[in-house]
């Protein structure tokens, strides 16, 4: 599920522009851009915001697993044992109800994820047609940042973290904030904000991204 060089080229060619000028408009060499799609290298944070936003396409197309999939994502085991507790045929619960492609639950073993520079991991909790959201886990290794010069980013929409376990420092705009887990959480994405982790265990934290033209989160 993490072939996120192979579907960056693809999109990248898709959308007509070469690799030089996607590196050039990215600030990034086009060595790197093809390390990148050739899976040599992961690119940070911002730099997959910056892709996204060139070739016009969304977290849920980078993670790889399309909603049209549909019963793939689901957990057979949950869902069975929900059918028989309802007293249902489990025989009939792979049978595609009218709202299949509204519904989406996903077991933690069948997650589409993205692992990025520094120790940063994507896990789609999620996937619905609805392009503008994105629900997933984040997890951050210690010492890891949403960028990999501390430029701070922004893009549309708003988004909402909760801290599951360790620590984020969240700097957005001129404030900084310390988060520990059960803290939270919610701002005006267009605020230019960098995440980095300045603890020494991993922080997971749950993550909701939504906005017009929202392509990802961090």
């Amino acid at each position: 599920m993490n072939n996120l060089g192979s579907r960056l080229k693809g999109y990248r060619l898709q959308s007509g522009m070469t690799l030089r000028e996607l590196a050039r408009q990215v600030n990034v060499s086009p060595s790197f851009v093809s390390q990148i799609e050739n899976g040599k290298s992961q690119p940070s944070v911002a730099t997959l915001y910056a892709f996204a936003q060139l070739l016009h396409v969304s977290v849920d197309h980078l993670f790889g697993r399309n909603v049209e999939d549909g019963p793939s994502a689901w957990a057979p085991g949950e869902l069975q044992s929900s059918a028989v507790s309802e007293g249902k045929n489990p025989s009939s619960v792979w049978m595609p109800s009218e709202h299949a492609n509204r519904i989406s639950v996903v077991h933690p073993a069948h997650r589409s994820r993205l692992d990025m520079a520094a120790g940063v991991v994507w896990e789609r909790l999620a996937a619905t047609p609805e392009h503008a959201v994105n629900f997933m886990k984040i997890v951050y290794a210690p010492g890891a940042t949403s960028t990999d010069n501390g430029v701070m980013t922004s893009h549309a929409g708003y988004e909402y973290g909760y801290v599951l376990q360790g620590e984020l420092e969240a700097t957005i705009g001129d404030e900084v904030f310390n988060l520990h887990a059960s803290e939270s959480l919610g701002f005006d994405s267009s605020i230019p904000h960098l995440f980095r982790n300045p603890g020494t265990e991993d922080m997971h934290g749950i993550w909701f991204v939504h906005g017009k033209e929202s392509h990802g989160g961090h």
